[in-house]
């Protein structure tokens, strides 16, 4: 029976001291070990080995991104208007060590250096600089984090500021503004679309008058240059009707000579042939040198005639 008690004493002696011995650390999580109270080491994650009643685990950190609200504040801003604004700080420890013994709790460090940052900030803009400008104001908070949190083994990833509300009348005030706003550049887009639409117009009827006078322009050129063709055409065609009669002429007169004809009866043919000639419809006639001459000789034909009778 007392065997019994004391394996089940040993037993319970053995577990204990293996719980105070034995840590398992998670994944993304350290630990603060002292040891007679002052810090000794930090313990990583998987399997540690701890010396019982020496050494104790203080406090335990997650090294992950941690994210902390900060309560809606009111902050009067450079214009003396009071404005709500209401911000989110991500951050993450990367010591240990000075997160432990640096400060007692760094969220609630981080949160109220973040709401004393955002008055000092807020206190030196102006509403309208405060509404459009959220990027500074997370810019300037980060920037002061840093240099507080450098000592508490904190670093400040990031800072959003989620919503800036100002007073009620003011929004009322504003969104009377921004109607008014709207209206105006609706006229504006309006009365410069009337305008666009105006020179278009203009532009297109000058353009169609252009045209139109281009196309008559061309229309008559083309129907000169026709005419002018046409002109030199039938020029050409009565020179060379008038140049092939001639040319026959000249060879019925050649044929003539070679029948043995007197000089006489030629001028006398010759002269029907001129008649001819004249009677046509051209309006002019070229006479051959030879031509001239026989027209000389047409009194000496009748004479001729005259004799005969």
């Amino acid at each position: 029976m007392v065997g019994t008690i004391l394996s089940v004493l040993l037993i319970i002696l053995v577990v204990v001291f293996a719980a105070l011995t034995v840590k398992i650390i998670p994944q993304q999580q350290v630990a603060v070990v002292e040891r007679l109270g002052k810090f000794h080491r930090t313990m990583h994650a998987g399997l540690n080995i701890l010396v019982p009643i020496l050494d104790r685990v203080r406090v335990y950190h997650d090294l992950r991104i941690q994210q902390t609200s900060v309560p809606p504040q009111k902050v009067i801003t450079k214009d003396n208007v009071q404005v709500e604004i209401d911000t989110i700080i991500f951050y993450q420890v990367i010591d240990p060590e000075q997160a432990t013994y640096g400060i007692s709790n760094y969220a609630n460090g981080v949160r109220n250096i973040t709401t004393a940052t955002m008055r000092q900030i807020l206190g030196n803009m102006e509403l309208d600089e405060t509404l459009s400008g959220r990027e500074k104001i997370s810019t300037d908070i980060r920037l002061a984090l840093d240099e507080a949190t450098e000592k508490w083994g904190v670093r400040i990833e990031r800072v959003e500021v989620v919503d800036i509300n100002p007073p009620k009348d003011v929004q009322v005030s504003m969104e009377k503004q921004m109607k008014a706003e709207r209206n105006k550049r609706a006229i504006i887009l309006e009365a410069e679309a009337a305008k666009q639409d105006m020179v278009l117009r203009a532009e297109g009827d000058k353009q169609s008058k252009i045209l139109i006078a281009e196309g008559d322009r061309e229309a008559r050129i083309r129907e000169a240059e026709g005419i002018r063709q046409a002109k030199e055409l039938e020029a050409l065609g009565e020179a060379k009707a008038i140049e092939a009669v001639a040319v026959a002429e000249q060879r019925r007169i050649q044929l003539l000579k070679e029948a043995g004809l007197t000089e006489q009866v030629l001028a006398y043919k010759s002269f029907e042939a001129l008649e001819t000639i004249a009677n046509g419809s051209a309006t002019k006639v070229f006479l051959p040198t030879g031509a001239i001459e026989t027209l000389g000789s047409i009194g000496a034909i009748g004479e001729i005639f005259k004799e005969k009778s």
